[in-house]
């Protein structure tokens, strides 16, 4: 008797060795050793620093951007969001996994049951007479009742393992949702520096045109000097008012700008426009990056970048589905079982007499479904080979983003330093023409003219440097990486 107890169970063992499906094998790619741009200036080669990666903004050298990214990432509301997608997929998980073990039900009441007379059935046993004495015989009590407890237990052996197979997807699942949240901090934490720096080079620039107005009414006031005493003309005082009101122009464009871009920290930081404003209430000229870019090797990016992460996670979680669906075609065996106590009394519920049991062990198996097995396996199997060529994309794209952008920071570096010091030539020229004008050596286009240049360049400048700020933020961006501050949030 025991050992046709045991051997459902010696079975079921036996034969968890027989899974099915194909197993996962990790993608490789071919990629070059070295980045075809990896001489730009500002950046390094080599090992990318785990530190650096995560807090490279600290090289802006803004106390209030380092605690800006703090906040964010700590109160941004999509961030909040991915926890709790992470949180679903966790608790999805352990509901698929607790397909593998045996689902108990436990149970107890008490059943009472009157049997009828005249009911077709077991009515003639319960007035049945001894034809003899002609007394009843009483062969059936019409009136029963008792209590029972006891527990219900069902149980299938994932022999093929299919079950297993859907806990690996389920696995894989909740790996991207932790993924997906990297990449959304990574992104979010992308615009709070975006919105910041131009932000500040919004002010920057204003604060810049403000000076020219003030210098512009000023020159316009010695303009008209100069007309009064007949040294001048009225087209040079029309010049001076057109070029004062075209500065006067920008500056609502400006506040615009500015305005924008606080709305969107406000969004991002999960704070109303006023909360917001307090942290703004004084203007800053637009901080400038202070450190290397470590670039890694291209092979880093299979590791780092969240999105060729998710595609290969993807990969994996389809492979598991499209294993599963092939074991779904494979019989599937139940084990069950009811053991618990009976009695007309309570008092005896418990007693060893009162032991009732029952178990069974059974095969189900779809042997003829007009062919929609084969048809999911087909169509799990064209998701996975769609993901592979999707995995490449993501790989091809990434590394094309890191060339375009290596590139381009170092292109916008040198187009800094060339405007820095083509403003720098342009204030001398103003100088001198203002001294030629004074001295009565040459008009005043000469003087307009080399405003209107240094102007132009100033203005230049900063947008030059917002450019590279922007390529500083998309090549750190695009090279990858946990950005989190702190990774125990």
């Amino acid at each position: 008797m025991n050992l046709f107890k045991l051997a459902p169970i010696a079975i079921a063992l036996f034969m968890t060795g027989c899974a099915v499906g194909p197993d996962y094998q990790a993608p490789t790619s071919n990629l070059d050793s070295e980045y075809l741009y990896q001489d730009t200036a500002g950046t390094v080669t080599g090992e990318r620093s785990k530190a650096h990666s995560q807090a490279w903004w600290t090289h802006f050298n803004d106390p209030l951007l380092n605690q800006l990214v703090i906040d964010a990432q700590h109160q941004a509301i999509p961030l909040k969001v991915a926890a709790q997608r992470i949180r679903m997929a966790q608790s999805y998980q352990s509901a698929i996994e607790s397909f593998k073990v045996p689902t108990v039900n436990f149970g107890a009441g008490f059943g009472n049951v009157q049997i009828s007379e005249n009911g077709p059935l077991l009515g003639g046993a319960v007035t049945a007479m001894n034809p003899i004495s002609g007394e009843p015989l009483g062969l059936v009590d019409d009136n029963n009742s008792a209590f029972f407890a006891g527990a219900t237990i069902a149980w299938e052996v994932d022999i093929f393992g299919r079950i297993d197979r859907q806990v690996n997807a389920a696995k894989i699942r909740k790996e991207q949702m932790v993924i997906m949240r990297e990449g959304l901090t990574t992104l979010i934490t992308s615009d709070v520096i975006h919105n910041y720096l131009q932000m500040r080079g919004a002010q920057e620039r204003k604060q810049i045109a403000l000076h020219t107005v003030k210098d512009q009414q000023r020159t316009l006031e010695l303009v008209r000097l100069m007309v009064k005493s007949g040294y001048g003309s009225k087209l040079d005082e029309a010049r001076a008012k057109a070029m004062l009101a075209v500065t006067k122009s920008v500056l609502p464009q400006l506040e615009i700008a500015e305005s924008v871009h606080k709305q969107r920290l406000a969004i991002l930081l999960g704070e109303t426009p006023k909360q917001s404003e307090k942290r703004f209430s004084q203007a800053m000229p637009l901080p400038s990056f202070n450190g290397v870019i470590p670039t890694g090797l291209p092979s880093d990016l299979l590791n780092r970048r969240p999105d060729i992460r998710i595609a290969e996670r993807e990969m994996a979680a389809l492979n598991e589905e499209r294993a599963a669906a092939i074991a779904a075609q494979y019989p599937k065996v139940f084990l069950t079982g009811a053991p618990g106590v009976l009695a007309k009394d309570f008092d005896e519920l418990f007693s060893s007499d009162s032991i009732a049991w029952a178990g069974s062990i059974g095969v189900s198996w779809n042997v003829f479904d007009g062919g929609r097995g084969d048809a999911m396996v087909e169509m799990k199997t064209a998701r996975f080979d769609a993901s592979v060529l999707s995995y490449q994309q993501a790989v091809i794209a990434a590394f094309g983003e890191v060339e375009t952008l290596l590139q381009g920071y170092g292109y916008s570096q040198q187009y800094v330093q060339l405007v820095s010091e083509a403003e720098t030539e342009t204030s001398h020229a103003v100088d001198k023409a203002k001294s030629l004008y004074k001295a009565g050596l040459s008009d005043y286009l000469s003087i307009l003219d080399a405003q209107r240049q240094e102007n132009m360049l100033r203005d230049r400048v900063v947008a030059a440097k917002l450019q590279t700020a922007h390529m500083t933020i998309g090549l750190h961006k695009a090279l990858g990486g946990n950005w989190r501050v702190n990774t125990d949030t």
